[in-house]
């Protein structure tokens, strides 16, 4: 009768915290569907979200071998910091090679100049003759009339008379002569002149060969393009690389940090841009970060794709397409540090 009785008591013990363990389970189940609904009501979720950088590739524009590297891999880089340095042995000869084809064609420059004061001496020069070729002319002319008039009055011989006409035929030869040499040397000065246009445009080529070559000079030395971290590192020294390959990759720290967050399509109707947002990550669930919706995507995900899907192919299942948006963090950059593109994130938007 004892046994019975104590077996009595444990079981209404027994029950009795069955009870009070079944009460408040239902409470908190009670709770959670209140706070659930409430949420459900008032604000629009979702977990397929992530943490955005711009992630850019480091290029090379000049073929070569790699003599230097200067970063490591995750290590802090600032804007102009060198990266990584190209043999630049051929670049400097080419640009010595055209340092000395430029200084050639101003060379020829000063050649031409001296050409067109020589070439105008000759011209004064020959202008001289003229006059000197005029002045005998005009005396052999004279001396041929005066033969002429005395040869009418038989005071002078044919003879006398020819020669003076031979001598005036050679004076006006050698005047005529003197007025073509002047002539000629004008439009060799002309000429040389005219070749001015032609050294000048070889010096502008020249010195555009010259710049570009410093260009490619320049470009064997690879920079940070702005403050930022780099990312795996799979180059080594002595390797030869082409220009335009990917070298390396950057996070770009100076853009900011950014939220794509994907909700569907029926979640849009309240959303507007420069509405609050709360975000948490899977990385830190107890820490909050705030941003504001930037912008909204123009198009569902699914049409940005490769391959777009084409319900006219017969092969329709209805599924609820999902809009990406864009979220800005406005948190400080301090706090926002130790987030990392491509972490997963929880965004919460209040409907209003």
């Amino acid at each position: 009768m004892k046994t019975k009785n104590n077996y009595t008591q444990t079981d209404h013990l027994i029950t009795k915290i069955t009870g009070w363990i079944a009460t408040v389970i239902a409470i908190a189940l009670a709770v959670w569907g209140v706070i659930f609904l409430y949420q459900l009501y008032n604000f629009e979720e979702t977990n397929d979200a992530q943490v955005e950088e711009y992630i850019n590739p480091i290029t090379s524009r000049v073929p070569g071998f790699i003599r230097e590297i200067r970063y490591e891999e995750n290590q802090q880089v600032k804007k102009g910091d060198t990266l990584l340095i190209i043999d630049n042995s051929e670049y400097k000869l080419q640009q010595q090679e055209a340092e000395a084809a430029l200084a050639n064609a101003q060379a020829q420059i000063n050649v031409m100049e001296s050409n067109i004061v020589t070439t105008s001496k000759i011209s004064v020069a020959s202008q001289s003759q003229i006059a000197a070729a005029k002045a005998k002319l005009l005396q052999r002319q004279q001396d041929y009339d005066r033969y002429a008039q005395l040869f009418k009055v038989e005071s002078a011989t044919r003879q006398q008379l020819e020669n003076s006409k031979a001598a005036l035929d050679v004076a006006t030869s050698d005047y005529s002569s003197a007025l073509e040499n002047y002539q000629a040397s004008l439009s060799k000065v002309n000429d040389i002149k005219s070749q001015k246009g032609v050294y000048d445009a070889e010096i502008k080529r020249r010195q555009a060969l010259l710049n570009r070559n410093k260009l490619d000079v320049g470009y064997t030395v690879i920079r940070a393009p702005y403050n930022g971290k780099m990312g795996r590192r799979t180059i080594q020294e002595g390797q030869l690389i082409q220009a335009g390959q990917t070298l390396a990759f950057i996070v770009d720290q100076d853009a900011g940090k950014w939220v794509i967050a994907n909700f569907k399509e029926t979640q849009l109707a309240h959303m507007h841009i420069n509405e609050e947002v709360e975000i948490t990550t899977d990385a830190y669930p107890d820490k909050k970060f705030k941003g504001k919706i930037l912008s909204l995507s123009p198009a569902t995900g699914a049409r940005f794709s490769l391959l777009p899907p084409d319900n006219s192919t017969g092969n329709f299942v209805k599924i609820v397409q999902r809009i990406p948006v864009k979220i800005k963090l406005t948190e400080s950059a301090a706090m926002l540090e130790p987030l990392r593109a491509g972490m997963n994130a929880n965004v919460k938007i209040a409907k209003n």
